[in-house]
């Protein structure tokens, strides 16, 4: 089962990502409603590295992004889900709208994104160091 990680947290779990030499593959949405694409989609990035972190959209950039009666399912519980998910190996909640802040900190080796799996983008990132 992967860890929940708070945003506090999230730096030094990443720190001791890098010595252990393992692919860090990062991945973001709301998944407020998890179906079979999500799995799907979140097999085949973990398929990309060793190790797949996925950023969660908290409960307020859900209702913005989603509208009124969004989120179904509130962040705790969908980070926890996902968390038991064998292919997830952590999950950050970040509050914006935008991954932005979540990927400078997680400084993923490979950045998945797409909610269509046959449309997915991904693309190395260099590391700041």
């Amino acid at each position: 089962m992967g860890r929940v990680l708070s945003a506090k947290e999230l730096g030094d779990w990443r720190r001791g990502e890098t010595p252990a030499g393992r692919r860090l593959v990062v991945t973001n949405g709301c998944f407020d409603l998890l179906h079979v694409g999500h799995i799907r989609f979140l097999q085949e990035a973990k398929a990309l590295g060793d190790t797949l972190l996925v950023g969660l959209n908290g409960d307020g950039s859900v209702r913005e992004l989603k509208g009124p009666g969004r989120p179904v399912n509130p962040e705790a519980d969908r980070a926890e889900v996902l968390a038991a998910l064998g292919c997830v190996d952590a999950v950050t909640v970040f509050p914006e709208k935008r991954a932005t802040r979540f990927l400078e900190v997680a400084q993923p080796d490979i950045y998945v994104r797409g909610g269509i799996i046959d449309r997915r983008i991904w693309m190395p990132m260099s590391r700041r160091r």
